[in-house]
């Protein structure tokens, strides 16, 4: 269980990124974040794996409170939660073997691996992980060879290579098209299904949140504004779509695709 209690984040120029903020996660959820850009998804997941540390409040995680963590107890508790960025994050001049290998860096010694020497089982781990994401074919290619969708399948390996219990996905499928962006998702998907893996992944698409989330939070301007499971976000009223998006925005569905992709805009 992940329970977030009372976060707030304020950046040095006074902006309130999140608000007192505070919702739990059941082991196993495919929980899906929405909201209008700005509205502090990707600080909220910035937040839960440390990347930026949080003004107020507690991330409660495993019995302990992430938010308080230092030094080596941040480390260990870190290399237990993926992440997957918008755009890869990938070392786009290594070759796709070793951007996944730096997924071991958490549990490795620090001097073999700034020589690239990874031990046997963790490179035996890493083909393992490319196969079941199904690009062992691209493992000694550069990063920067190969499509969006393959990065973003590589991005996910690497953070697969962590042993998580916890992955978080911020805009994962943002800049692919949406035959991609079911794809990546159904990977996602399977983790979570198979590996009984937590993920909490924020997305803009609503055709997207109704397919794959098993649960769902809305932020607006860094606050907590709606709750729903999987059928209630399949009958979003459109009161509840406005107090999300507001009243300027309205839904848009590009339907000359099967398996639209339902989008947020603003007018």
């Amino acid at each position: 269980m992940l329970e977030i209690r009372n976060l707030t984040k304020i950046y040095e120029d006074g902006t309130k990124a999140l608000d007192n903020v505070s919702f739990s996660v059941p082991d196993g959820e495919f929980l899906v974040v929405i909201g209008l850009s700005g509205s502090g998804k990707s600080t909220l997941l910035r937040c839960i794996n440390r990347l930026i540390d949080p003004t107020d409040g507690e991330i409660i995680w495993n019995g302990e409170d992430l938010a308080k963590l230092q030094g080596e107890d941040l480390r260990k508790a870190r290399r237990k939660i993926g992440m997957v960025f918008q755009h890869f994050n990938l070392v786009e001049r290594s070759t796709v073997l070793t951007n996944l290998l730096t997924g071991r860096l958490g549990y490795a010694k620090t001097w073999p691996t700034m020589l690239h020497r990874f031990s046997k089982a963790d490179r035996d781990k890493a083909w393992a992980t490319l196969a079941r994401m199904g690009i062992e074919d691209q493992a000694h290619k550069l990063a920067r060879e190969l499509s969006g969708g393959q990065q973003q399948r590589v991005g996910i390996s690497r953070a697969l290579m962590q042993d998580p219990e916890l992955m978080l996905a911020d805009e994962p499928v943002a800049s692919l098209d949406p035959v991609l962006a079911h794809s990546i998702l159904q990977h996602l998907e399977n983790l979570n299904k198979e590996d009984e893996l937590t993920i909490i992944c924020s997305l803009h698409y609503l055709d997207l949140v109704q397919r794959y989330s098993t649960s769902v939070i809305g932020l607006r301007e860094g606050h907590l504004v709606y709750q729903g499971t999987k059928k209630e976000i399949q009958k979003m009223t459109d009161d509840e779509f406005k107090t999300i998006y507001g009243e300027e925005a309205v839904r848009i569905s590009d339907t000359s695709l099967e398996g639209s992709v339902g989008e947020v805009v603003e007018e």
